[in-house]
């Protein structure tokens, strides 16, 4: 039921998309013509049946790109902020594709406002469509509607979690109809049988998947689960008994009949999406650096005044692939010989009145908008830290060293959710990690904002 209930969906979206697109143009054309011109005569755009052909034509061809795309499926698993600007690039790319075929066959008629008018619209009626349609599917689907029903096979570890983790997000839509194990575990509800009896099982209900989560004593049971849901037609996912190694979203390789697992395989080992992070790097710290270059200045004549010694506090610090770099900090201290090995704290006596007041600001950060434009470090990423603490910490902390995968950053999620300062190194690589694993561009643009709107403000005290 619920893969026909899927077909159905996926159908209304696609024709939709086609529908909002092409309304897209005739409300373009309204915009221009009507609301900015004031225009009262006959409009070509509007009167030629070739413009609306081709306005359709073109609807048709976008939507069968967002197909290949693989934007017409189940909203479970997918991320609306990876959506978002897979359908701004598509888009984008289709209207200047639009306008260069224009050029070619001689339409001159047509206007860049427009056409400019017709890209703005279509992504508004087809990115609110679609978060309307997640909002809705996911108030129905904790209503109960739209289900999608699982039998676990296992009672161990995974089959518990795995369970829980269904109950605690009801949006999406997963209803455990029970489990299939040698034992009996009443907290994990309805047992089904026994995996011999897992056929019987698949063959008198209405299965859309079963969920394989085998403990490793279990492991032999793993062929005979495999054709038992192949051979009654069900699909099935399967939950590996090293699942609390395995990141968010890994690749797999194939050498041969050999499968590989990449376990430390981050999105922004991507080319396309390392380029789009670095254009946002330099284009924000550009700006940043215009915008900020009063406070700056202000920022350099209190340090002189507060305390001898230069403006600038330069340390080493390890950044990506564990190559040192020099980073840049209004000095806030007042000159010792701990600079390379000390750790900082709120009540650190080195710090100057000045000193304490522009930390808590993070004014004295300032300057690493200059490390970030010349490629030593990134807007977002995790904290670097210096080579005394990195070499003390890999040996005590697990995935520690991931963090050097990345460049880091001024500010990041660690630090947005309060995690700054003298601090649990543990919790601060746990976000960290999970940023690394779980990076897309709108989650920058979120702790950008986050920053900007609470995050530069810490609970240093000022002396």
């Amino acid at each position: 039921m619920i893969r026909k209930n899927q077909r159905l969906i996926n159908g209304l979206n696609l024709l939709s998309d086609l529908i909002l697109i092409f309304t897209a143009y005739f409300a373009a054309l309204l915009t221009k013509f009507f609301l900015l011109e004031g225009h009262s005569g006959p409009i070509v755009w509007l009167n030629e049946p070739v413009y609306w052909a081709v306005a359709f034509a073109y609807s048709a061809l976008l939507v069968l790109v967002y197909f290949f795309a693989g934007l017409y499926g189940s909203y479970r698993f997918k991320q609306m902020g990876s959506e978002a600007l897979t359908i701004l690039l598509i888009n984008g790319v289709g209207v200047l594709s639009l306008m260069a075929l224009m050029y070619l066959v001689r339409m001159s008629e047509f206007s860049r406002v427009a056409l400019f008018l017709f890209w703005l619209y279509s992504n508004l009626f087809v990115l609110s469509k679609r978060t309307f349609a997640r909002a809705l599917l996911r108030h129905y689907r904790k209503l109960g509607y739209n289900q999608k029903h699982v039998v676990v096979v296992g009672s161990g570890h995974f089959a518990h979690q795995y369970i829980e983790d269904v109950k605690r997000n009801p949006h999406m839509g997963f209803t455990v109809d029970g489990y299939v194990s040698e034992d009996n575990c009443p907290e994990l509800g309805q047992r089904l049988g026994t995996f011999d009896e897992l056929e019987q099982v698949l063959d008198g209900r209405l299965v859309d998947e079963v969920v394989a989560a085998l403990e490793p004593d279990e492991i032999g049971y793993m062929k005979q689960v495999l054709t038992t849901a192949d051979k009654t037609g069900v699909r099935i996912s399967i939950i590996p008994f090293y699942n609390d190694y395995i990141p968010s979203y890994p690749t797999i390789d194939v050498v041969g009949r050999t499968k590989l697992i990449n376990m430390r395989t981050t999105p922004l080992d991507n080319v396309m999406w390392r380029m789009i992070k670095r254009g946002m790097d330099v284009a924000g710290s550009l700006v940043l650096i215009l915008l900020t270059s009063p406070i700056m200045l202000f920022a350099a004549i209190g340090v002189r005044l507060s305390s001898p010694g230069p403006i600038l506090f330069k340390q080493e610090r390890v950044g990506r692939n564990k190559k040192p770099f020099r980073m840049w900090k209004f000095r806030s201290m007042r000159i010792t010989g701990t600079e390379d090995t000390g750790w900082s704290t709120s009540a650190d006596p080195r710090k100057t009145k000045f000193g304490s007041f522009i930390r808590k600001y993070s004014i004295d950060e300032l300057p690493q908008f200059f490390n970030v434009l010349k490629g030593d470090m990134s807007l977002i990423g995790p904290r670097p830290e210096v080579p005394f603490h990195v070499n003390h910490f890999k040996e005590e902390i697990p995935l520690y060293l991931v963090r050097q995968q990345v460049r880091p950053g001024i500010t990041g999620w660690a630090q947005v959710n309060g995690l700054r300062g003298d601090t649990s190194i543990e919790k601060r690589v746990e976000y960290d990690i999970w940023y690394i694993e779980n990076w897309s561009f709108w989650l920058d643009i979120k702790i950008l904002f986050m920053t900007a709107f609470g995050g530069m403000k810490n609970d240093e005290k000022i002396v």
